[in-house]
């Protein structure tokens, strides 16, 4: 999957990323999923002519071997584990979270609930229409509540398969928010700004 395929998505933003922030990338020293999602993404900081120095990355998986390759390649981690919650300030970001849990992508949007924060974000990730489709609606409401009041302002485009990666890049998605869908949105959805907190999820794919 050429890194320019999302070069049309990611000018939809009034503001393209200049920094990047990288969630679950997985054991890419023994596994060649997780190989292939990072040398995409150094294409798309290539692409998009982010430094390397701005992409920070998570995984509680990393081994020490990973962690100073990653260094290395000039990626910086972060020094804890954030659950997703990671807020924009000023800076538009990128935030690539290929299969990622649910949890974390709506931890994500819960961190940067406003429509000026959120036009701020690009997520590549698990596809939010997919997300929609295979959760009861009641489920999606319950849990994961913030990706169910976003999907209204989400403008979203799926990554172009590959007959070679169909395992690595299955279900992916590029997703932003427009400014002017978030405003039409009613008022009520960002009144209600409580923290997520799973106590009934029962698949929870998240390490805390």
């Amino acid at each position: 999957a050429p890194a320019g395929a999302v070069r049309a998505p990611l000018s939809g933003p009034a503001e393209p990323p200049d920094r990047c922030v990288c969630y679950g990338l997985g054991r890419f020293a023994a596994c060649p999923a997780a190989r292939y999602q990072l040398a995409f993404l150094l294409l798309l900081l290539e692409e998009l002519r982010v430094p390397p120095a701005r992409c920070a990355l998570f995984d509680p998986a990393f081994s020490a071997r990973e962690a100073a390759a990653l260094g290395a390649l000039g990626l910086r981690l972060l020094p804890e584990n954030e659950e997703g919650k990671h807020g924009v300030g000023v800076s538009a970001t990128l935030f690539y979270m290929v299969h990622c849990g649910k949890a974390l992508y709506n931890n994500l949007l819960w961190s940067n609930w406003s429509p000026a924060a959120l036009s701020k974000l690009v997520i590549i990730g698990n596809s939010f229409r997919g997300i929609e489709e295979r959760l009861l609606s009641r489920i999606l409401e319950r849990d994961y509540s913030y990706i169910a009041k976003v999907l209204k302002g989400t403008e979203e485009v799926a990554l172009p398969s590959h007959p070679r990666y169909l395992d690595t890049f299955n279900d992916t998605s590029v997703h932003w928010f427009p400014l002017d869908k978030l405003q039409e949105l009613s008022p009520e959805v960002w009144n209600f700004v409580e923290e997520p907190m799973y106590q009934d999820c029962e698949d929870l794919e998240i390490i805390r």
